[in-house]
């Protein structure tokens, strides 16, 4: 029977309780931590590896994340735009090289520690919210396809965090009260702003250049169109008798421009970089997200060549290029893709 998995190991207490799991329901387990860039996490894997008594490989996919993650994330911003960094390396690396790595080893499947389902109904594989809303990644995961599904495994779909935790806590795994990582885990310090300028430090989206309102009206200076994202408010170093938001990038004429909050709200949007799961027939009514913490809205997709246009029920405040628009049917993902 194939019950062969590799689990990607992060050193965190989600991955390490998927490892766990899968050892109790009878799979044949072993451990992978992709080396990205610095080291770090390696050890903790290691020793979760050691407790569990499954073997551990580290995966050097250094440069390919260079590419395909930091790169991008690099030319996204200095484009005006604010990409979404884990939607890439779900795409690339996780589900791409670490599955390939996987496959190399030996494994029919990979499991890892991200909170959605994956269910076979209707004589297919379903990508399907988490359990606990509040936890759901099924957003970052739209770049899937069907064969994909059929070789994953995400044991705690159904779990709510704190079920992890007390789950990780009673198998005294070694991770079990380690925090979670909250930042983009490329980016030291989560400083954006500065790893950007080490990448590029001459690009044109980071020289200097003006704040204008919506009519071209100079009411300041910024230090770089790259710094700034659209519905941002902190930070301008404006004064203005009403609360000032971006709202929209202009790199070419080097232009930050402000409005009030009224003007971040739009009931339509274009697509591009479009990846479906399932392909409806279009035009097709939907929910949709517009970025990984955003509420759920109804909208009707229609398709114009390679373009997606997206009208909303009601408006949507800071949409924004770059982040990924990803869309469901009931607690299924279909597909998703890339606002411009």
């Amino acid at each position: 029977m194939n019950k062969k998995v590799a689990v990607a190991m992060s050193g965190g207490v989600d991955s390490s309780l998927t490892a766990a799991l899968l050892l109790e329901r009878g799979f044949e387990v072993f451990g992978v931590t992709m080396l990205l860039g610095d080291d770090k996490n390696i050890s903790d894997a290691k020793k979760v590896c050691d407790f569990l008594g499954i073997e551990h490989f580290v995966a050097d996919f250094r440069e390919i994340f260079r590419v395909k993650v930091e790169n991008y994330f690099v030319n996204q911003y200095l484009q005006g735009k604010t990409p979404n960094p884990c939607v890439q390396c779900n795409k690339f690396i996780k589900f791409g090289a670490l599955l390939d790595f996987a496959s190399t080893l030996g494994a029919n499947f990979l499991a890892t520690g991200h909170y959605a389902r994956i269910i076979f109904e209707d004589n297919r594989f379903k990508l399907k919210k988490a359990a606990d809303f509040k936890k759901d990644q099924s957003y970052v995961l739209y770049n899937l396809t069907p064969d994909k599904l059929s070789r994953i495994i995400l044991p705690l779909g159904d779990f709510s965090k704190l079920q992890t935790r007390n789950l990780a806590e009673n198998l005294n795994l070694p991770v079990a009260n380690k925090p979670d990582s909250q930042e983009i885990c490329f980016v030291p310090n989560d400083d954006y702003k500065k790893f950007i300028l080490s990448r590029n430090p001459t690009a044109e989206a980071l020289k200097p250049g003006k704040i204008v309102d919506s009519n071209g009206k100079i009411l300041g200076n910024h230090n770089g169109v790259a710094n700034y994202t659209i519905g941002q408010r902190k930070g301008l170093g404006i004064a203005a008798p009403q609360p000032l938001y971006v709202t929209n990038l202009d790199v070419a004429n080097k232009k930050v421009v402000v409005g009030n909050n009224d003007n971040l709200f739009s009931t339509f949007l274009t697509a591009c970089d479009v990846h479906w799961i399932y392909k409806p027939i279009l035009p097709k009514n939907l929910q949709a997200k517009i970025r990984y913490g955003a509420k759920f809205a109804d909208c009707t997709v229609f398709e114009e060549e390679n373009l997606l246009k997206v009208e909303f029920s009601e408006p949507q405040r800071a949409i924004t290029p770059g982040q990924s628009i990803v869309f469901y049917e009931d607690d299924e993902v279909l597909g998703g893709a890339i606002i411009n």
